[in-house]
């Protein structure tokens, strides 16, 4: 068990230092590597992970869907979205404050990223919902939680790192994402009616309640590019015709035709998507070699067996086990970033959740889950500083209004453990089976 502490040890001044992750943890996989098997041809493994890792057509499926969302982050897409949803939502209690969530959700779909979802939904509906008189806590608490989606809606940058990482396939686990990111929605959506029923004031009562048939198709012509898109997508990747690498180039090329055709894409800003999306993805790219180097040099040590082994000496119940695992990535969540928390654990994790009978793209939503909570868990919750940037409001205002999503989105994380079907039907048994 001294490997086990020194590796947790390294692990811990990593947290506290100044170090890029990608390069802090391949330097605790050299460090621990050398400390317990010194003969050890260490380097080439590293340059084996390196190459491996950053050839695979996973990475460059990644890098597209970024860049498709740099490319759609600076158009017209956010206002078509709003105009689009309002003649839909505005009978339902709380009115627009639905376009927050319905938004985020169709964005996600397209987008990915969990602060990009955040940040262009919110640089539209935030400024229209004060405008027209709306609750301004609930506006910001809806926005926050909704705009983690981006990471659960497919195609999701944290399903595919995951994927790789785990060594599942990435189609299987964007098919796991759909019912649960779209579950999780409809909680918001219903929170935000019982809510609206309780508290008059949430919504104005002066909102316009009937559109004509003449607006409603006009909506439906606003957000026609977006479901476009995202139908496109779609059938490309799950009719068979196209792998998710292939699919993330038809929906970089869609967004830059959305973008064409709204006159909304400067040679400029196609510059500042791509030099975006590549620092990005440089960054991304970096970590996720870093984690399988790590994650290699402690399988040679049998850590995360060790560690199996003291935990299921302790005879722990699944539920009990990932009731554990929610408490410690949600305090994990107060000091770390999403993507450092999921290459940082998987290796130690992984192992326990399938010895207690859970499959890997269970575990990959579960993850992504509890890296949503981290994006809106104070003090490094980006969701958060995302929200701040549009507001001006206080951190603590923001997360306490985002404190309720906060709960659903908790909870839902232990009902998937009691019914794992929730996310494995659809992968396992639909499209997959046979």
């Amino acid at each position: 068990m001294v490997s086990v502490y020194v590796t947790l040890l390294l692990l811990s001044f990593i947290l506290g230092s100044t170090v890029w992750v990608g390069l802090g943890l391949t330097g605790v996989g050299v460090a621990v590597i050398s400390l317990f098997r010194s003969s050890m041809p260490y380097i080439k493994h590293l340059g084996f992970s390196i190459w491996s890792t950053a050839t695979t057509p996973t990475m460059i499926a990644l890098v597209l869907f970024v860049f498709m969302a740099e490319i759609l982050f600076r158009t017209k897409l956010s206002e078509l979205i709003f105009s689009g949803l309002a003649p839909w939502v505005n009978r339902i209690p709380g009115k627009l404050m639905h376009t927050n969530v319905l938004g985020c959700t169709l964005f996600a779909a397209v987008s990915g990223s969990s602060a990009a979802t955040a940040a262009t939904i919110g640089k539209v509906t935030l400024t229209e919902l004060d405008k027209r008189g709306y609750d301004h806590r609930m506006s910001i608490g809806s926005l926050a939680g909704a705009g983690t989606l981006g990471f659960l809606i497919p195609p999701s940058t944290m399903l595919i790192i995951y994927g790789v990482l785990a060594e599942e396939s990435v189609l299987k686990l964007f098919l796991a994402g759909f019912i649960p990111g779209l579950i999780i929605s409809g909680l918001y959506m219903f929170y935000i009616v019982f809510y609206s029923l309780f508290k008059k004031d949430v919504a104005p009562k002066e909102e316009k309640l009937y559109f004509t048939n003449r607006e409603k198709l006009k909506s439906i012509i606003n957000l026609g590019p977006i479901v476009l898109l995202i139908l496109l997508m779609m059938v490309a990747m799950y009719g068979g015709y196209a792998t998710p690498t292939e699919a993330a180039s038809v929906g970089v090329l869609g967004s830059l035709l959305i973008g064409f055709f709204q006159r909304s894409l400067s040679f400029k800003a196609i510059k500042d998507a791509l030099m975006s999306a590549t620092r990005t993805g440089s960054m991304i790219g970096l970590i996720i070699i870093g984690a399988v180097f790590l994650s290699e040099m402690m399988g040679f040590l049998r850590i995360p067996d060790l560690l199996a082994t003291k935990i299921a000496a302790m005879n722990l119940s699944p539920i009990a086990l990932i009731s554990l695992l929610l408490i410690f990535y949600i305090f994990l969540g107060c000091i770390m970033e999403g993507l450092s928390i999921l290459v940082m654990t998987l290796p130690i994790t992984l192992p326990l959740v399938l010895q207690a009978g859970y499959s890997k793209i269970w575990f990959g939503i579960f993850m992504v889950i509890v890296i949503e909570l981290a994006q809106i868990t104070p003090p490094v919750g980006f969701n958060l500083y995302i929200i701040q940037g549009l507001t001006g409001d206080n951190i603590g205002y923001v997360a306490k209004a985002t404190l309720p999503f906060f709960i659903i989105m908790a909870l839902f994380a232990i009902f998937i453990a009691f019914y794992p079907e929730v996310v494995t039907y659809i992968p396992e048994h639909i499209i997959f089976s046979g």
